[in-house]
């Protein structure tokens, strides 16, 4: 075996990719150099290798890329979150409870949907719309009548019939005014429907948040309504004898909330409006504190938009802690807390797996060991650079051979040298890249010019699947999520590569990736063989990406695989997905794929009398066409 193989080791790969970190308790390695996925955090026994179950699903028919959910995990989160706020509570001597509010908009598969509200009735665990599909999805699978069911969003008549319904039938269905001109209309169709309403009402708090979302808070925020809109709706309410509806009051801080201090401070600020507003006479019963329990997605466990500073224990304490230090002070009684926490439920149920189809090495071609006679003097100089490189000049190499490489680009555009020319020149100056790059190993001090050239010297690993659809966050706002092989992690990963889709287009790539101190601009990564399909995975996907996707390219949904692991370490497949067929996406863009079929037809038997092919021709043609139509969108073998 290669020496460098053999003092390479798991523990090395663990560190590498930072699985222990982000992997909440979820993710190892195995001896074997697999990941293992364990629904229950750190028990070794229950651990299956992803590998084994991308075999399993290749056994069965279906083609990378799959999205692959683990159902258990979003138990195992459920179950995190209320334990976690019951003991916080306990432990505080808290005189209100907990309920959790899952948003539909984060994930609003129904798989997802159907285990949320079936694991969660043990917490009476509720969800949360923001709008009428959301809603009508929400009466449909929830069976728990205890469980909060919140509106947001704007509201119409229809929206507000179907709420007051649900009201009607015992859901505890609260609808939460987001603009003033809303409770008019709510007071009206209830008295019109005979429904009592339960209302809250959303804040916009001065706190705010940073981060992508944190436009969520703040007094600039679209939703919600100010202090004053607030205690005008309060004298409406008490105008037309109905404030005992009033019973919640909400805010959203935003989505990812990395700083502690920022979520406490907004507890803090909604504490002091709650209190008011029961000085006010309303019964208020819940407080929503929204979303933002954020996910580790780098493991640094800092305040980085990518991470939080905070354990799951302390979020809740702490929140806990603060709704008792403010309401108690003016002798308010303790209510049901609420949060909104959907990116922490879901994030780390879904993982993204996907084959490398191809790679591209920036290794130069050997060079010669004399330069042709009738060689331009810039190429001369630059041959000269690279045989006088060192430790000691190697700023001054790089300067010149950066200088000397466009001088030749120029001459070339102006047609004083040939291609062949060119060629060599570039030839030339990527080996004193690489030179350099090996060299400056040797400096304690690099500068940003060559600590970059190690990113530009980066492979191309050209992968099978779509950041645009699978990925749309990583594309859209650089959000960093979790990146590496699922397998071979017992050998080193020699490679330093940044990750091409098979899009076609110059932002479907993956080049940057989390690190513990800052962000890297490329992923290490293992040489190809022909023996073995390497596969990767990009984990901790499921808030957002499977319905934010767009059909860039007219790639669609992927193939999606939802296993539940046994008690005993074994695994059962209990939903399949097929993805989408070429004839679905045309279908989505308004193509009709009979016509389509049938105008190709035609075209077919067209060039059949012009003599361009035969009869038996056509027919190979036309098989081949409509196979391509029910075939998968992504690359098959």
């Amino acid at each position: 075996m290669n020496h460098t193989l053999e003092r390479w080791n798991i523990t090395k790969s663990a560190e590498l990719y930072g699985i222990n970190e982000w992997g909440g308790g979820y993710f190892k390695i195995d001896n074997n150099g697999d990941v293992m996925v364990m629904p229950s955090p750190g028990c070794v026994k229950r651990a299956v290798s992803i590998r084994e179950i991308v075999e399993g699903i290749e056994a069965r028919g279906l083609g990378m890329p799959v999205l692959l959910r683990i159902e258990n995990i979003l138990d195992s989160q459920i179950a995190a979150l209320n334990d976690c706020f019951l003991a916080a509570m306990q432990e505080l001597d808290y005189k209100g409870t907990f309920q959790g509010a899952y948003p539909i908009k984060v994930n609003q598969q129904q798989q997802v949907i159907e285990e949320i509200t079936h694991y969660g009735s043990k917490y009476h665990h509720g969800l949360e719309a923001g709008s009428k599909a959301e809603l009508i999805a929400a009466m449909g699978m929830m069976t728990d009548k205890k469980a909060p069911l919140i509106c947001n969003g704007y509201k119409d008549e229809e929206f507000v019939d179907l709420a007051l319904y649900a009201t009607k039938i015992g859901y505890k269905c609260i609808m939460v005014l987001e603009m003033p001109g809303e409770l008019p209309l709510i007071i009206e169709r209830s008295r019109k429907l005979n429904a009592t309403p339960i209302l809250g009402v959303r804040i916009k708090l001065a706190t705010q948040a940073g981060g992508h979302w944190g436009e969520s808070g703040g007094e600039r925020s679209i939703f919600g309504l100010n202090t004053t809109q607030i205690i005008a709706a309060v004298d409406y309410l008490k105008q037309e004898g109905m404030l005992e509806s009033l019973q919640l009051l909400h805010y959203h801080l935003g989505s990812q909330i990395s700083n502690i201090r920022e979520i406490r401070t907004a507890v803090n600020e909604a504490c002091r409006v709650f209190a008011g507003l029961v000085q006010e006479g309303a019964q208020l019963k819940y407080l929503d504190l929204g979303g933002g329990l954020a996910v580790d997605y780098d493991g640094s466990q800092s305040n980085f938009l990518s991470s939080r500073n905070y354990t799951l224990n302390e979020y809740c304490t702490d929140i806990v802690e603060a709704v008792m230090t403010s309401l108690d002070e003016t002798g308010v009684p303790h209510p049901t807390i609420i949060t909104e926490s959907g990116r922490a439920l879901v994030a780390y149920y879904s993982m993204l797996l996907f084959n490398v189809l191809d790679v591209t090495q920036f290794q130069p071609d050997p060079l010669p060991e004399e330069l042709p006679e009738k060689c331009p003097p810039q190429i001369k100089y630059m041959y000269d650079t690279l045989h006088t490189l060192s430790v000691r000049n190697i700023q001054e190499c790089f300067n010149d051979t950066i200088y000397y490489r466009d001088e030749v680009r120029q001459l070339f555009n102006h047609g004083k040298i040939t291609l062949r020319q060119r060629s060599l020149a570039e030839k030339i100056f990527w080996t004193t890249i690489n030179e350099i790059a090996r060299v400056s190993k040797e400096l304690k001090h690099v500068t940003p010019e060559i600590s970059d050239i190690e990113r530009a010297l980066s492979d191309i690993y050209y992968c099978n699947f779509s950041v645009f659809q699978s990925l749309p966050d990583a594309w859209a706002i650089d959000q960093l999520f979790p990146v590496m092989p699922i397998h071979r992690l017992n050998e080193e990963p020699i490679r330093n590569a940044i990750i091409a889709d098979i899009t076609c287009d110059c932002d479907g790539k993956i080049d940057h990736f989390i690190d513990r101190h800052d962000i890297k601009r490329f992923l290490p990564l293992h040489e190809l063989n022909d023996s073995q399909e390497y596969y990767l995975g990009a984990f901790l996907v499921g808030a957002y990406q499977e319905t934010l996707g767009d059909l860039h390219n007219l790639l669609g949904d992927t193939n999606v695989v939802t296993i539940r692991v046994l008690d005993n370490g074994e695994y059962e497949f209990v939903g399949e997905l097929e993805g989408d067929s070429v004839s679905d996406i045309l279908s989505y863009v308004e193509y009709d794929p009979k016509r389509l079929l049938v105008r190709f037809r035609k075209t077919a038997e067209r060039a059949v009398r012009k003599g361009n092919i035969t009869a038996q021709e056509r027919r190979e043609i036309m098989q081949a066409y409509e196979m391509g139509l029910r075939g998968y969108t992504y690359f098959e073998r």
